[in-house]
C-alpha cells in the first residue's frame, strides 16, 4: 500500500507540473527512496545527476552508438559479462523489466562489458532463458570505465538527457514491485 501511495503522489505531482525540470527536486528523491525494498535498497540515488557519458560501444549490428542516441527515454543501463555470477541470476528480471515496461518512454539496455565471445554470449543468454534484451557491446570497457564502473554486475538509472540519476551495484530483482515503481515514479517525474 505504501508503495501504491507513494507512486501516486509522484503522478499526480507530474501531471500537476508539465514544466517539473529533467533534475529530480529533494521531495522528489525522497518519494523514490521511499519505494526502495528488497534488492532496491542497495540503490543509491544521487543527490544531484551525474553527466553521462558519450563514449562509442556498439549496438546487436556492430554499429557504433553512443547512449545519447536514445535520449528522450529513461534508460536502465546494465553492465554485465558471460562470466558473471550474479549476472546469470539477474540478467532474466532485467529482460521481464523490458517484456513488461519497455517501449517509448522506457528501455533496458545491457551491455556485455569486456572480453565477451559473441558464442558465449548467445550460450549465456540461451542458458538463461533472454526472449527480449538486446546485447550493446563494450568490448574494451571503454564505457564502463568513463562511467566508474568498478565491477559487475552495475546498473545505472538515466533520465531522459542521459545524465545518471541511481545506481546498483551488484546483482537485482529488476522485475520486483519495488524496482517498477521507482522507474514509473523516474518516467512521471520526467
Amino acid at each position: 500500500m505504501r508503495l501504491f501511495a507513494a507512486l501516486l503522489y509522484i503522478a499526480l505531482f507530474a501531471v500537476a507540473n508539465p514544466a517539473a525540470s529533467q533534475v529530480l527536486t529533494e521531495a522528489q528523491r525522497a518519494d523514490i527512496s521511499a519505494l526502495r525494498e528488497g534488492d532496491m535498497r542497495k540503490l543509491v540515488i544521487h543527490a544531484e545527476p551525474v553527466a553521462g557519458s558519450d563514449t562509442v560501444f556498439t549496438d546487436p549490428a556492430g554499429d557504433e552508438v553512443t547512449l545519447a542516441d536514445s535520449n528522450g527515454r529513461v534508460r536502465l543501463v546494465n553492465f554485465w559479462a558471460t562470466w558473471c555470477a550474479p549476472c546469470r541470476q539477474e540478467k532474466p528480471s532485467l529482460d521481464a523489466l523490458q517484456r513488461s515496461i519497455g517501449g517509448p518512454d522506457f528501455g533496458v539496455v545491457a551491455i556485455a562489458t569486456g572480453r565477451n565471445d559473441p558464442e558465449a554470449i548467445e550460450t549465456f543468454n540461451a542458458d538463461v532463458g533472454i526472449e527480449t534484451l538486446e546485447t550493446y557491446l563494450d568490448p574494451r570497457s571503454r564505457l564502463a570505465t568513463s562511467m566508474n564502473v568498478p565491477g559487475l554486475p552495475v546498473t545505472a538509472l538515466l533520465n531522459r538527457e542521459g545524465q545518471e540519476l541511481a545506481r546498483l551495484m551488484g546483482g537485482a530483482d529488476w522485475d520486483s514491485e519495488s524496482a517498477r515503481a521507482i522507474i514509473a515514479a523516474v518516467i512521471a517525474a520526467e
